[in-house]
Parts: structure tokens; C-alpha cells; sequence
């Protein structure tokens, strides 16, 4: 019996580690999805070079508005390219607001491959950016993941405000939601730490979320916003990937909320 036990565990162990091997080595192609080049930019809006700390050169799109009341620092989430979030980028410089979509490493064309490392280099870009183009107070947007990169810079250099859309509280937590057959959280080479972060930083923080989202539990968001002592906005009946949770009255009212 115990002959023939043997093999069989021993079998199970090597799928177990296959398995496990597979997930660690290609964890970043199942976080980040990437779209290729974006195209030229739409109207009202111009290609930008953006250098980062590590000598990496990015395309990301600038929306100018002359007298602007803010500039916007928009952060997306972990899929796509910059074409995708144009619509919230008009809706903004529609009610006078500056807007630098920032695209990161590996996606729409730019060279170099994401990381949290990496990404935070590229938001530090972006701002640099937007401190050498305007006099404008700053606001940071951050789309999902994009929440945890622009909460990281948001501890280290305060804006007038942040609007974190359908964050996560930290990508292990939303991993095992996904993924519940693995240890998401010892298998992790990134953390975005978006409820750290938001906890740390001085800057007011709202959080909107939609109560039907089937990629970030409603849950977490909450926790985000609770934990920056800051108001959440609920869209009821959204999902995370729905037009109203692009450019919809409850986003764009979030971030006009920071420049009246």
C-alpha cells in the first residue's frame, strides 16, 4: 500500500509546485494587461515626452487648459492604454482643469516592462511634468491599481486633493478574491499598498466606488476611504468597468470637489 501511496503524493507535490513556479515566474503578465500604441492624440490634447528617474523616455497625453483651475494627474488601472481614458480627460478640461494622462512603462507603446518600482518612478515623471508646466494646484486621479500609485506619491508629496477610483486595499487582499486556490500573498513580487499609503498621507482623499464591482470588492474600497479618513462616494449598481465609473457625474464631481 504504501508503495503505490508513495508516487501518487510525490505526483501531487510536483503539480503543486509546477503550479505555484508557474504563478510566481508570470505573476506580472496577470497583473498587468497592456494595450499597444494609443494612436495620435485626440482633440484638445498633445503627446508629451515624460523622462524617468531611471532614464526611461514615456509618451503620455497632455490636456492644457489656459487659467486652469487645477491640473489632474491621472493614474490608470493595470489594462488598456491612454486612448481609454480620454473621455475622462475631456470631461475635466470641459469644466476648465488641466489633465496629463500618464501612460506607464510597457504600455501604449512605451518602452521598459510595470513593476511597483517602476510605476512609481513614472508618477513622479508625470508630476514633475505638470510642476514645470503650470502654477495650478495639483490633484492626483488614480484608477484602481492606479489608486495604490498615485497614494504612494501622494505620501511623499502631498496635492490639493486625491480621488481614488475602485481602489483595492492592498493587491494580495483583491488576489485571493481572484485567485483563492493560491498563496496570493507569499507568491507576490508587488504590493500596492493602497490602504497604507492613503493612512500615511496629509492630503484629503475621496474614494468613489461602484457597489456592484465584480473586480474590487465594494468592502475594500471602504477600507481605503476609512483609513484616509476621507468620504466615499457610491455609484449604485456600477461594476468596475462601466462608462459612469470613466466620466461619470459622481467622478468628475469628485475631483471639481478639490478645485472650488
Amino acid at each position: 500500500m504504501r508503495g503505490r501511496v508513495l508516487p501518487w503524493s510525490v505526483a501531487v507535490v510536483t503539480i503543486v509546485a509546477v503550479v505555484l513556479g508557474g504563478a510566481f515566474a508570470f505573476q506580472r503578465k496577470l497583473v498587468f494587461l497592456p494595450s499597444g500604441a494609443a494612436g495620435g492624440p485626440p482633440s484638445g490634447a498633445h503627446e508629451v515626452v515624460l523622462t524617468t528617474g531611471d532614464g526611461l523616455r514615456l509618451t503620455a497625453w497632455h490636456f492644457p487648459v489656459a487659467d486652469a483651475r487645477a491640473a489632474v494627474l491621472v493614474a490608470p488601472g493595470n489594462a488598456g492604454n491612454r486612448s481609454l481614458r480620454a473621455p475622462l480627460a475631456r470631461a475635466l478640461a470641459a469644466r476648465g482643469l488641466s489633465v496629463l494622462l500618464l501612460e506607464y512603462r510597457g504600455f501604449g507603446g512605451n518602452p521598459g516592462s510595470p513593476s511597483e518600482e517602476g510605476l512609481a518612478l513614472d508618477v513622479r515623471a508625470a508630476r514633475d511634468f505638470l510642476e514645470g508646466s503650470t502654477d495650478a494646484p495639483l490633484v492626483y486621479f488614480g484608477e484602481s491599481l492606479g489608486s495604490a500609485v498615485v497614494a504612494e506619491l501622494a505620501v511623499e508629496h502631498p496635492p490639493t486633493g486625491v480621488v481614488l477610483r475602485s481602489p483595492f486595499t492592498d493587491l494580495a487582499a483583491v488576489g485571493r478574491r481572484h485567485y483563492p486556490f493560491l498563496p496570493v500573498r507569499w507568491l507576490l513580487l508587488d504590493e500596492f499598498r493602497t490602504v497604507d499609503h492613503v493612512a500615511r498621507t496629509a492630503a484629503p482623499v475621496t474614494v468613489v466606488l461602484g457597489d456592484a464591482d465584480s473586480v474590487v470588492p465594494p468592502e475594500q474600497s471602504r477600507a481605503v476611504a476609512d483609513a484616509a479618513g476621507g468620504r466615499a462616494v457610491v455609484v449604485p449598481g456600477a461594476d468596475h468597468n462601466d462608462r459612469v465609473l470613466l466620466d461619470g457625474p459622481e467622478v468628475v464631481g469628485a475631483v471639481l470637489r478639490f478645485t472650488s
